[in-house]
């Protein structure tokens, strides 16, 4: 690409940024500042008064402050899940990486069929009634768990065919077992992967809510994104309290991608390259 169409596409690109992620938080944060019977005329316009703190706080308080218990709720279903997906992810593709057998293609089928075959809800749903897991976090964190496996274990993988054998065999003369092989060898260098698994995990599941409407229903155990239904009913919408309620919710995994925009796009491209 010459030089001339990069300084042509660079404003573009950015124009386009602008468009498709700006300008839609700019109408948010309008939006959560207005006052009901202004907000609800949806307009891309400055507030008369700017009541943004007032919003946020009703926000809040909202049904005995459910936004509140939604937060912890949200986060423990990320901080397990994100967990068990960093390891257990992590000790699978070392295993198939590193010790390839007649039924590893079949494994590399269902690792695909994870990434491309959509989910069936109501077979699922079966399942977890069967096991008392129904409306349940830790049944919620299973099935974020077995959803999100297969992105991480494909991440996984392609970094540890960049990790010479020879480390392992060294640890392995060493009298070093398996376990101690991986947790103490290999997954030390598997840093700039966790952390990018960590991270676009998390703000997955954080962000989640189609999972937590189908398989944790009811107000016994709310999500941040479950919490969206507090100022909808049949015949209004609080689209003030709404978007207040939004812009609360979006801050955290925001804030987490500023920080770490850098290491994600790192892990990412770690295993592009063998060597």
């Amino acid at each position: 690409m010459s030089q001339r169409a990069r300084q042509l596409l660079g404003p573009l690109f950015i124009a386009l940024f602008g468009v498709v992620f700006i300008v839609p938080f700019l109408f948010m944060v309008l939006t959560a500042s207005k006052s009901q019977p202004e907000a609800s005329d949806l307009a891309f316009s400055l507030p008369t008064h700017w009541q943004l703190l007032d919003n946020l706080g009703q926000a809040i308080r909202a049904r005995d402050y459910m936004l509140l218990a939604a937060f912890i709720n949200s986060t423990v279903i990320t901080v397990v899940s994100v967990a068990i997906m960093v390891v257990v992810s992590a000790m699978v593709a070392y295993v198939l990486q590193r010790r390839p057998s007649r039924s590893s293609r079949f494994v590399d089928l269902l690792i695909l069929s994870g990434l491309i075959i959509p989910p069936a809800v109501v077979p699922t749903i079966w399942v977890l009634q069967k096991l008392g897991l129904f409306k349940t976090i830790p049944g919620l964190i299973l099935i974020e768990v077995a959803f999100g496996m297969s992105f991480c274990i494909l991440l996984f993988r392609a970094f540890i065919a960049t990790i010479p054998r020879e480390l392992d065999e060294a640890a392995i003369i060493d009298g070093a077992r398996p376990m101690r092989v991986f947790f103490s060898v290999i997954f030390p260098l598997l840093r700039s992967v966790v952390v990018t698994v960590i991270v676009t995990q998390s703000v997955f599941v954080f962000n989640d809510f189609v999972n937590p409407l189908y398989f944790l229903p009811g107000d016994e155990n709310p999500t941040v994104q479950l919490t969206l239904f507090n100022f909808q009913t049949q015949y209004n919408t609080q689209y003030n309290l709404l978007f207040a309620d939004i812009l609360l919710i979006t801050i955290p995994p925001l804030i987490m991608f500023i920080f770490f925009n850098r290491k994600i796009v790192a892990g990412l491209t770690a295993g592009a390259v063998k060597g």
